[in-house]
């Protein structure tokens, strides 16, 4: 019996070590992939530092090359009240950093032939058909909050959301704000909505946008209503969609939109800048804590409602560097990733210093971003302080995490890009650059 139950107890421990290495990447010395060491010091210099300072709580930060994990380290607390420190496996709000996520789902769909970048979308919400844009009120118009209604100029496509170019904002700040409040529609924060994805944004629809259609980008609820889309297209929710389409395919075992009890202590706390520069933990509630343990668990907002890990997004990232596939699972075409990361907005974002995909910003001439990179470079942030660079030319995979809302223009991420970039030294070897084929 005794012999019995050891047994048991290490096929359970083999089990778990075969569990968490199936959701690794491979890993080589900074040197063997074209990185210096040294220069990556630098790195984690800075990283330690803007902790050691009180500026940020925790930080992780991968830097993959030609398929390899050259660079994955911790710095700091994932909760500085329980002294816990930042752990490799924790777990993240990702916020905006879902986007990508949301991209992919809505390309999965374009492959299969279901869907069209052209077709309206009130092909799948007929709610969105006739839709209103809100306008400023004539100079010298008198009274406060008060703006105009006109309908909008044709209708909304899959493309126009895709590149948020649909005119469709968070509400906030918008001519219309004072009634995206009274509908219970503001802002980016989702995960506490009672109601699911696809009445939420059928709701949406009646409200005055703050843009014409293909005329302005506007980042606002775009990608949520593509979660609206996907939901009806493929009649799976769309938490199951990215589970079987996305997350088992690549491994992600720690994504999801709401957290199992059992990880609970793996979620990092939430801190917020504060105006003497130290930080202080965010609120329960909303954009802070949030409710991703003990929420409805009913709205899979894609737009920015996703937990996920450093290793769980690098696998993901990872796929699209590579064109689409992974360890011998494709995902995407090659030619879809060239698609989703092309400029397709012209000069309508960052006043024409980047372009914009299908949920990425892109770079089009390196010396219009004044920052490091290369030409077909892309990347998002999120509202929690983080963001990612793929880089195609380079064969790089770069990602910064951490969880802090509002920010205070802390300036660590600048830095972080500048010195992921002068790492490089050399070309990837060859070795690095196609993953194997997983044995069968």
């Amino acid at each position: 019996m005794i012999a019995r139950r050891t047994a048991l107890a290490v096929l359970l421990v083999l089990g778990l070590c075969s569990s968490l290495l199936a959701q690794t990447l491979p890993t080589a010395p900074p040197e063997a992939v074209g990185l210096s060491g040294p220069r990556l010091e630098r790195l984690k210099a800075v990283m330690q530092d803007y902790v050691d300072q009180g500026r940020i709580a925790g930080i992780a930060t991968i830097v993959s090359r030609g398929g390899k994990v050259a660079l994955f380290e911790t710095f700091g607390k994932m909760d500085v009240e329980k002294n816990l420190p930042m752990r490799k496996d924790v777990i993240l709000r990702m916020a905006s950093m879902s986007k990508a996520v949301t991209t992919v789902a809505v390309a999965i769909l374009l492959e299969e032939g279901k869907i069209l970048l052209t077709e309206p979308v009130s092909k799948y919400l007929p709610a969105f058909r006739y839709t209103t844009v809100a306008t400023p009120p004539p100079p010298g118009t008198p009274g406060s909050g008060r703006y105009g209604v006109v309908p909008a100029k044709r209708q909304i496509t899959i493309r126009d959301l895709l590149t948020h170019t649909s005119g469709i904002s968070y509400g906030q700040g918008s001519l219309a704000e004072a009634q995206y409040k009274d509908a219970g529609i503001l802002g980016w924060y989702l995960a506490g909505k009672q109601e699911p994805i696809v009445p939420l944004m059928e709701r949406l629809a009646s409200l005055p946008f703050d843009a014409q259609p293909g005329e302005k980008y506007v980042y606002g609820y775009s990608t949520d209503i593509l979660c609206a889309v996907v939901e009806k297209v493929s009649g799976m929710p769309f938490d199951q969609f990215l589970q079987k389409r996305i997350f088992e395919p690549l491994k992600m075992v720690d994504s999801t939109f709401f957290l199992a009890p059992e990880k609970r202590d793996r979620l990092a706390t939430v801190y917020s800048a504060t105006p003497d520069g130290t930080i202080a933990r965010a609120p329960e509630p909303g954009t802070g804590q949030g409710d991703y343990v003990d929420g409805p668990r009913t709205c899979f907002g894609g737009g920015a409602g996703l937990l996920s890990t450093p290793m769980d997004y690098a696998r993901f990232l990872q796929m699209l560097v590579n064109g689409g596939e992974l360890e011998g699972v494709r995902v995407l075409s090659p030619k879809t990733v060239e698609l989703m990361t092309a400029n397709h907005v012209g000069t309508l974002y960052n006043d024409g210093a980047m372009g914009f995909g299908f949920g990425f910003e892109v770079i089009e001439q390196l010396g219009r971003t004044g920052r490091f990179g290369s030409v077909g470079a892309y990347g998002w942030g999120s509202a929690y302080f983080q963001r990612f660079v793929v880089d195609p030319q380079e064969k790089l995979v770069a990602v910064f995490y951490a969880q802090l809302i509002p920010s205070g223009g802390l300036d660590i991420q600048e830095k972080w890009r500048d010195l992921v970039y002068q790492s490089i030294v050399g070309p990837p070897a060859p070795s690095a650059v196609t993953l194997p084929a997983p044995k069968r």
